[in-house]
């Protein structure tokens, strides 16, 4: 019996679905997992990583994030630590992109064009 066809699993592997947001805020909700989180903005965007009694990502979820607009991204989160080249926590500029990687409970680590 055949799952899926060659096909599907291509597109499966090689797509990312995205989730644009467009506010100036935003706190990570469990359909995130796997995705491209856009955020679009002139203003500056806060992006909440929420806590692991909040929302229970497994282990190993990986969210891509996109500055999209010219507000700058900052990622924080309260009661979670976010481990990250110099402790920096901005993406750069328009544009730009990180990886957040759930590597324990309340512990995320964040990589890509991020800046102090």
């Amino acid at each position: 019996t055949q799952i899926a066809t060659t096909a599907q699993v291509h597109d499966t592997v090689t797509t990312v679905p995205e989730n644009a947001q467009t506010g100036t805020s935003y706190t990570l909700v469990l359909a995130d997992a796997g995705k491209l989180v856009t955020l679009n903005n002139a203003a500056a965007i806060t992006l909440t990583i929420p806590t692991n009694a909040s929302v229970a990502f497994p282990i190993g979820t990986r969210v891509d994030l996109l500055q999209y607009g010219a507000g700058q991204v900052t990622v924080g989160g309260a009661g979670v630590t976010i481990r990250s080249s110099g402790a920096k926590l901005k993406l750069t500029g328009q544009y730009s992109g990180a990886t957040l990687w759930k590597k324990a409970a309340n512990e995320w680590v964040l990589v890509g064009d991020i800046t102090a």
